[in-house]
């Protein structure tokens, strides 16, 4: 696509966003969606760092990251033990 296209669209949409106003429902869901999905990873990041030392490695992947986002601590922690007990 043209750059000044996209410039032009942008400046366009920014506006009429501006003058109509943004639907807060999916933005807040999106926001609230993105905020579990980072603080699942920084979980599985500080479970692989520490676990280094007893040999313990998860793969921070698409699958990993959206349980532990979906399911929380107990979602971090199932997936631990389902690493020590069945890999």
């Amino acid at each position: 696509m043209d750059p000044v296209l996209v410039i032009l669209l942008l400046g366009l949409t920014i506006p009429f966003l501006l003058i109509i106003g943004l639907p807060s429902a999916p933005i807040k869901w999106v926001g609230q969606a993105v905020t579990r999905l980072i603080i699942a990873v920084i979980l599985l990041f500080f479970i692989n760092l520490f676990g280094a030392q007893f040999g313990l490695h998860i793969p921070i992947n698409g699958f990993t990251a959206i349980a532990s986002a979906l399911l929380g601590v107990p979602g971090v922690i199932s997936i631990t033990a389902i690493h020590l007990w069945i890999l």
